[in-house]
């Protein structure tokens, strides 16, 4: 199977660092004009963020693909299960703000760059918002949490569904994100679909097909399931680090599998791409035996019955366990 990681990985990587600062602040190569915000100009409200990327029109042609991803976290990345959206507000208050020389005091001094390194991949389409979007984000985060506080339902599932107007969906895997090298394979343009086809496509905001070099390569998961440290942002950040794992681990031991070959089509989940959270993928994932022993121990005076467990647990993943 082909692997787009080609030459020397560090240069591949400072190369992708150059690219995406270039990318997220607007100044970049030749094509770039053509992407989705280069057209609309950058969002001001969360409304134009979720307009920028809606991917509705998807829904009359793919509603399968559509209900399998709403079923996926992805389809709901900034909220999660609530502990995404609480981790960002402790993001704010135990980092940002003890952080001297970040510039926040308050929730009220966040800006966009102080986002992305949650953004980065839970809402990577933020790079293409003004700062007042985060303002607003982090303003709706703030709410939800005081109307739970208050315990007025109706106020927090108001603003549970403004966080969930965002999200990862359609337009940021098949479009923004469909083209990483982007001085080698050009940027992604808008009105173009990206997958294993070029071609017409019958959609009046998308009429064109193109084929994306890294579709079907476990590179266009890395982009957020990512390689270490984000160290191109000016906090560095460490999460989730399942493609460097996959890399050195899984890879360099001539693993055939992709990420979307264990987690889309052997799972039979296909846009729902579950992990540890669906019981087949961590049975699937994961060897467990364990072998019991009883027996009388003598405790000085005392005969006291007891139980050895043996566990052998085997991970059979392309990635180190536990993650995300």
């Amino acid at each position: 199977m082909k692997q787009r990681v080609t030459g020397v990985l560090v240069l591949l990587a400072a190369t992708a660092v150059l690219v995406g600062q270039a990318f997220a602040g607007g100044k970049a190569g030749i094509g770039w004009e053509e992407t989705i915000v280069a057209k609309s100009g950058k969002a001001k409200t969360l409304a134009e963020l979720a307009k920028m990327y809606d991917s509705s029109s998807c829904i009359e042609c793919h509603q399968d693909k559509h209900d399998e991803a709403q079923k996926s976290i992805h389809s709901r990345s900034i909220y999660g299960t609530a502990r995404t959206a609480m981790t960002i507000m402790t993001t704010i208050e135990n980092g940002l703000m003890e952080e001297p020389y970040s510039g926040v005091k308050s929730p009220k001094d966040v800006k966009v760059e102080h986002l992305m390194g949650c953004a980065k991949c839970h809402l990577p389409q933020l790079a293409d918002a003004e700062d007042s979007v985060a303002q607003e984000l982090v303003t709706t985060l703030y709410n939800w949490k005081g109307a739970l506080k208050k315990k007025d339902k109706a106020a927090a599932k108001k603003e549970e569904e403004k966080l969930k107007s965002v999200s990862i969906n359609c337009l940021v895997c098949h479009n923004r994100n469909a083209i990483t090298h982007k001085w080698q394979d050009g940027y992604p343009k808008a009105g173009v679909v990206y997958g294993s086809k070029d071609g017409d496509h019958p959609s009046d905001k998308f009429p064109k097909m193109a084929v994306s070099p890294i579709m079907s390569e476990a590179i266009q998961c890395g982009q957020c399931h990512g390689m270490g440290p984000n160290l191109e942002l000016d906090e560095p950040t460490q999460c989730c680090t399942s493609y460097g794992s996959y890399l050195w681990a899984y890879k360099s031991e001539i693993g055939q599998e992709s990420c979307q070959d264990c987690h889309m089509k052997k799972s039979k989940l296909g846009h729902n791409i579950q992990a540890y959270r669906d019981p087949a993928m961590a049975k699937a994932a994961v060897d467990f035996k364990a072998e019991t022993f009883g027996y009388y121990w003598r405790d000085g005076a005392d005969i006291k019955p007891k139980a050895v467990v043996k566990v052998e647990m085997i991970n059979r993943s392309g990635h180190s366990i536990p993650d995300g």
